[in-house]
């Protein structure tokens, strides 16, 4: 009698479990929730505005919107600071008295980025336009630790005890490299004027290669008048991570490997 009983509760059991799998077959399974590292953000990767007195710009590359912390924190600040400068030049010319003049221009692009598993690494490109006789264009670099969420400087990518003597040699090198490709320019061996910059005193970006998930190595950011004259132009001067190797820092050593363009790669990174 016990076994009878016991045998058909389990029937209704089964009963009840297969019944609920039926009601629920047509229902969508849940989501997972999303993180920083999956979610993406709506927002404009734009801003535009024309007045008498400035035309300033803003450009960001879709992929941004994957990092939300650092897609709005990049955005409010540099529509910000494009609103500032729009609200200068107003002033400037209500001041000096020169609205015939053509408004002041700025526009600021950012690349495609160049990704990692871990890295995600942007080239910023400033250029300016305020009167004189040339306008001028600054590149900095964004690079973007996606397991901490925060936005990494040049010196984190170096190891606290590099030989910074050494490194700064092989940026040296790679400048009077790059020097002997373009006609005309003063070498900065036996200069007064100009001499390789510190290591820390430079912006970064990662270098793209033949490996998914790794870059191949660091692209140096020298602007005009950094290591020669305005006629010369910038410099961003890709080094290899085999010539970096024992100066990174060992957290994120592993996200360099494999081979690309190494060298003078100003033409292939200019923005305009």
């Amino acid at each position: 009698m016990k076994s009878s009983r016991s045998l058909r509760l389990a029937l209704l059991g089964t009963a009840v479990a297969f019944s609920l799998a039926a009601c629920n077959r047509g229902e969508k399974p849940a989501e997972p929730q999303k993180t920083e590292a999956t979610a993406t953000v709506e927002g404009p990767l734009t801003y535009e505005s024309t007045t008498p007195y400035a035309k300033v710009k803003l450009v960001l590359p879709e992929a941004v919107k994957a990092f939300p912390a650092l897609y709005q924190k990049l955005y409010s600040d540099e529509v910000g600071a494009l609103k500032d400068y729009t609200e200068g030049a107003q002033s400037d010319r209500s001041e000096f008295g020169s609205a015939d003049l053509p408004p002041y221009e700025k526009s600021i692009f950012y690349s495609e980025p160049v990704e990692t598993n871990r890295l995600f690494s942007m080239l910023r490109t400033d250029f300016d336009y305020s009167g004189g006789a040339h306008p001028n264009t600054t590149a900095t670099g964004v690079i973007w630790d996606k397991t901490t969420n925060k936005r990494l400087s040049a010196a984190d990518l170096f190891a606290a005890d590099a030989d910074r003597a050494a490194l700064k040699k092989t940026l040296c090198d790679a400048v009077n490299a790059a020097k002997k490709g373009r006609p005309g320019s003063i070498p900065l061996a036996g200069s007064n004027t100009w001499s390789c910059p510190d290591l820390k005193d430079l912006s970064v970006v990662l270098a793209s290669g033949d490996k998914a998930g790794k870059a191949s190595g660091l692209t140096f950011l020298l602007d005009a008048y950094a290591v020669g004259p305005y006629s010369e132009g910038p410099y961003y001067l890709t080094i290899p991570f085999s010539a970096l190797s024992k100066g990174l820092n060992p957290v994120f050593a592993t996200e360099f490997e494999g081979t690309g363009k190494t060298g003078d790669v100003t033409n292939t990174l200019r923005i305009e």
